[in-house]
Parts: C-alpha cells; structure tokens; sequence
C-alpha cells in the first residue's frame, strides 16, 4: 500500500519544514509539497510534528539479574517503547563465561523472535578475553551484525571485566570496526563500600546511592577513557549520571578521543532524595548508577546541548516494586537494579528539553534518533526522514498535555518512576516501516513484525559529519 502522511512539519537533526511524505513498501520514497496520486490512504497530520522514530539504544528486556528477571520482555517492552515514540530498540545480551558468544545471541534471538512489536538489534556482552572469545568476534560483526561489545567496570563477582578485558576488547573493536560500551563504576571500591554499609548496619535504599558516589562513577569513565586512547580506539559510556563523568568525557574528547556519552532521563529529571522515601519506597528509584544531587542536572542538560554527551537512553530493566524490589528489603544490595523508563524517554525528553527551552527541536531528533543511529551502524536506514529511509515515523502533537502514571502506562510493571509528572507533547500515531503500530494513541500492532536489525561497522566519519553540521 501506499501512504501519504500530508500537512505535517517534518522535522530531522539539521532541517524542519512543511511537507508531505509518500510511503511504500516500507519507505520513504518522495518527500515534497502537493504529492499524493494514487496512493491507497491518506493521514493528515495537521498541526504534528513528523519525527524519525526514537531509538532506545539501551535495553534490558526479559534478563536475569539478581535472581529474579525483568518484568518486561520483548513484547510488552516494545509495545511500550512504540507508545512512547520509539521504534527501534538495541538490547543487551548478556553472555556467560566459558560459553560459546553464539550460545547466548541464540538465547536472545529466541527471546525476541515472534514477540517485538519494532526493530531490534543486540549489543553483546564481553566478560572475558581469550583465544576463543578473540576469534569469535571478528565472526560476529560480520554475521550477526552485532558492532558494539558492552564491557562492565561494575558488578564484581557478577559481570564486572577486569581492565585487561576492556583493553583488549578495545583492541578488536578498533581492528574490526566495532564500538565498545562501558558501564562505567569502579566496581571494587563501590564492593568495599556496600560490604562496609552492611555491616555498620545501614540497610536502607539511600545507601544504595550512597555507597556508589559519584567518584567511582568519574574514575571508571577516566580510565575507560585512557584505555581507549591508548587502544587508539572507540568507547560509548552508558547511563552518564554526574559531573564527575561528564568531565572525563569532555577532557578525553578535547583530546580528540572518539568518546562519546549517553544519560538517561532518569538522572535528567530525578534526584538522590527519591531514594529516602519512607515505606521502602526509595527502592523503587534503585538503579546503577545511583541517581544524584539534583545540581547535576544541570551539568547533564549543558553536556546534551554543547555536544560533549550525544544521547538518550532509557536504561529500560523493570522490576515490580512488590515481589521483586522487596527482596531487597532489610539489605540494599538485594535490591533488583532497574527502573521501567522505555515508554516515556521521548516524551519526557521532548517536555523537559524543547519546551522548557534547554535544547532545541534538531538537538531532539540528534539525541533521541539521530545520532545513535550513526553510532551504533543504523543511519541512514534508521534515524532520520529521507527519501530511502525506513518509513518509522512519529506523529507527534507538542501541546498534547498527560499526566505520567501506571495506572495508564502500557509497562508490565507495578509502578512508575515519574509517577505524576505532567508532560506536553505526545505521540498520537507512530509506523514502523511504513505500517502503523501506533494510532491515534491505541495499539494496533503485531507481535513479530519487529525486524532483527544487522548492523554496520563503526564508522568515526559518520558521527563527526553530523556534530560538525550541528555546531
């Protein structure tokens, strides 16, 4: 079929103006004024912005962690994410030691196959370097199309890698083309640390935050850093909390590293004194990393706008306060680390950002579509509105106005964490290639129509391009 989209404002990470879209066969093949012979329906978008569909690059869908598992797996996660504006999300798969990397992408294929409402990629765990894991990888990227390895610096005894680990995974990615992630924490400080906290008896939620401090966050992001200037090679830091790592990203870029940072909304609107909530409640706001004293909100909205970090992601990994958050009660650690976030990313980012004037309308579409698409070998198939394009669009009223709730999220979980927040602007349909998963507001999607994303190499080029259009 074909589809006209008429009357709309499109807007990209460098343009925005007035045009209609022609859709078919899940493209976009014309973009101009007065189009639309033959074509089999027509959406008005009157009075809508016309955005490229968000891409969640940072997900936890169905993983284990702490013996429990999230709540939300690749359907209820994705249908979520497409309520929320997001039609591509990148998941992480997690693998385990002395096991084939091939094992466990089947593993995450099998979880996802039949089940995504959108597309989807993996990025692939590595918690160990040796012969078998080194010629596996090579193999990876070109036949999974898997290009960006996650190492973590936290989590010891669990998934935390050792710095052999993330030097040499460094190495690789530079030889084949791959970006590597860091989730950023020292983690033997911060073992110390809740070890320490438990036996003084401080058990409670805050304690959670207060014995991740913002330093071991810094440190961790300084060293992955310097690592990968001497690998000469690429890093992604997740979920940027705090001053102290926005600093280490900003010194190693000024250096001319390819480094490059992500935040979360959470840490955008959200502070440390959620976690002193009374009745357990804090636990509920229980995350890796902690959030933060509110004043670094501010350091994180000045990174978004000058550049020095590129993007939003949600760090979904949802666990139901009641019979999951409180396995941690009477011990912090016990905690299941996650909050549900997938489905209002976008439309937070959007109210907080555009509207209250802190980025502009571009910068929006840069962080939450755009750039992560170039980052992470998706642009121009994802990422933005051309000709050629994946048609994943969304239809996007700025002045619709929402209360944030679960009682009218679509999250398989039993709480939200911006529980009561008022919002404007909110996408009222959404496509993904070019056939509506979301419309006028209602679910009108399939279970399996998601597409398993292979994805290209890193290419440095590519995101510099598009800073440098920018600025």
């Amino acid at each position: 079929m074909k589809k006209l989209i008429k009357n709309g404002v499109v807007v990209t990470a460098v343009d925005q103006y007035e045009a209609d879209v022609l859709i078919e066969d899940g493209k976009i093949t014309a973009i101009g004024k007065n189009l639309g012979e033959n074509v089999d329906e027509v959406i008005d978008a009157k009075g809508a912005y016309l955005f490229p569909g968000g891409i969640d690059p940072h997900t936890h869908l169905e993983m284990p962690f702490g013996g429990t598992v999230t709540a939300d797996d690749f359907e209820t996660g994705t249908i979520a994410a497409a309520h929320g504006g997001t039609t591509t999300v990148i998941d992480f798969c997690l693998t385990d030691k002395g096991v084939p990397l091939k094992n466990s992408i089947q593993k995450w294929h099998d979880k996802s196959k039949g089940r995504a409402v959108i597309d989807y990629g993996f990025h692939l765990m590595v918690s160990e370097v040796n012969d078998a894991v080194l010629n596996e990888l090579p193999t990876i990227i070109e036949e999974d199309g898997i290009t960006s390895f996650k190492v973590f610096m936290a989590y010891k005894n669990q998934f935390m890698a050792d710095d052999e680990t993330l030097f040499r995974t460094l190495l690789t990615a530079k030889e084949h083309g791959a970006l590597v992630m860091v989730h950023a924490e020292n983690g033997d400080v911060v073992d110390f640390l809740v070890k320490k906290a438990l036996a003084e008896g401080n058990t409670d939620p805050i304690y959670h935050a207060l014995t991740r401090p913002p330093e071991a966050e810094g440190e961790a992001t300084g060293r992955a850093a310097a690592l990968t200037g001497l690998a000469d090679s690429q890093l992604y830091v997740v979920h940027v909390s705090c001053a102290e790592a926005v600093e280490k990203i900003e010194a190693a870029r000024k250096k001319g590293l390819r480094v490059y940072g992500e935040t979360c909304p959470q840490y955008l609107v959200l502070d440390q004194t959620y976690l002193e909530r009374p009745n357990f409640e804090g636990a509920k706001y229980v995350w890796s990393p902690p959030l933060r004293e509110k004043w670094n909100q501010d350091v994180l909205w000045n990174a978004l706008k000058s550049g020095q970090l590129q993007t939003l992601g949600s760090d979904q990994c949802s666990f139901n306060f009641k019979g999951q958050k409180d396995l941690g009660k009477g011990d912090f650690s016990k905690i299941p680390n996650g909050g549900p976030i997938i489905e209002d990313r976008f439309s937070l980012f959007f109210s907080e950002g555009v509207k209250q004037g802190r980025i502009s309308i571009n910068q929006f579409v840069d962080i939450v579509s755009t750039r992560i698409a170039k980052l992470f070998g998706l642009f121009p198939q994802k990422g933005t509105i051309a000709v050629g394009s994946d048609a994943d669009i969304v239809i996007f009223d700025p002045n619709a106005e929402r209360i944030i709730s679960a009682e009218t999220h679509h999250m398989n979980v039993d709480y939200n964490a911006f529980e009561g927040m008022k919002v404007t602007g909110e996408p009222i349909s959404v496509l993904s290639r070019g056939e509506f998963v979301i419309r006028d507001k209602a679910f009108v999607g399939k279970p399996g129509n998601g597409q398993y994303l292979k994805r290209k190499r890193f290419e440095a080029a590519s995101v510099a391009n598009t800073q440098k259009v920018l600025q």
